[in-house]
């Protein structure tokens, strides 16, 4: 087998970190106070935040993945519940409290927050409007946190040049999740529930698929189709590998070993659910490598 690039591999490490945006009941509650209506409006409003009072159809576009009339729900109506910068300390502020929930200490994330940072801070943003949009913010002060908007400035880096391979591969929205999932990805069910393509839309999408010879009569994915997909992964690791070039190997693996016991005791918490949107997935036997790692309340989550 191929090793793992390390564009992928630093991914998958970071994003755990980064996830807790999304799925820590933390962000949900302080959205909540705003007045904003549900988890989706929270997420999209939470995500776009950096980008300003922007309506739906910009979302929709630099999401990708996202059908139109899902964000059109929650955009722009949850800026009249907030401002964007009220939700940007909102979310930095849920963030914080549920790190300290979830980690037994933060005061031990000082070196992991600088390496971060430095990679960060060398990560493209030209042409990459999410990842432009949180480099502009200013870094908070204490060190979990300069962690997380660290990871979330590479994370939105990589996603906005995924969404480019993606454009270049000519995969519509509806039909990057279907070839990720017939990859072997997240279900159809997962993709359908977070991303909200009907039936229909499912079905006009493996069509247009298999007129493409991309996918066949059985759903499954062609030797072409399989091309494509291997080519879009290919082209965001060898995007985001900027990055991790600039950095070099050896803060490059620093980091990996910084971060990595963190996302491990968050995954082994229940955070993040096994067949989630994003396509990321931990070896189980990884998770539970070190049972110091696992949270002591993962009923929390």
């Amino acid at each position: 087998m191929n090793p793992e690039p390390t564009a992928r591999r630093m991914w998958r490490v970071l994003e755990p970190l980064h996830a807790i945006t999304y799925f820590a009941p933390e962000t949900r509650q302080a959205t909540d106070a705003l007045g904003l209506k549900g988890g989706w409006m929270s997420y999209f409003a939470c995500r776009a935040a950096p980008l300003g009072a922007v309506g739906p159809e910009l979302v929709a576009a630099i999401f990708y993945s996202f059908h139109p009339s899902m964000v059109a729900r929650a955009i722009p109506a949850a800026w009249e519940f907030a401002t964007p910068a009220q939700l940007l300390e909102a979310r930095l502020e849920a963030v914080d409290n549920a790190v300290r929930r979830l980690l037994p200490t933060v005061e031990s994330l000082e070196r992991a927050a600088e390496v971060a940072r430095q990679a960060a801070e060398l990560a493209p943003v030209d042409g990459r409007p999410l990842a432009a949009a949180n480099a502009a913010l200013d870094w908070p002060d204490e060190p979990h946190l300069a962690l997380w908007h660290a990871t979330t400035i590479l994370r939105e880096s990589r996603g906005d040049g995924h969404v480019a391979a993606l454009v270049t591969a000519g995969l519509t929205p509806a039909q990057a999740c279907l070839t990720i999932s017939a990859a072997g990805g997240p279900s159809k069910e997962v993709f359908q529930l977070n991303r909200r393509w009907s039936d229909d839309e499912w079905a006009d999408a493996a069509e247009r698929l298999r007129e493409r010879g991309l996918l066949d009569a059985d759903g499954q994915l062609t030797p072409a189709g399989i091309a494509v997909r291997q080519e879009v992964e290919a082209t965001t690791d060898r995007l985001a590998d900027q990055t991790w070039q600039a950095l070099g190997p050896e803060l490059t693996d620093e980091l990996d070993r910084l971060v990595r016991p963190i996302s491990r005791r968050i995954m082994a918490s229940g955070l993040v659910p096994d067949d989630n949107p994003m396509a990321m997935r931990w070896d189980p036997s990884e998770i539970s490598a070190n049972p110091a790692d696992v949270s002591a309340n993962p009923s929390e989550t």
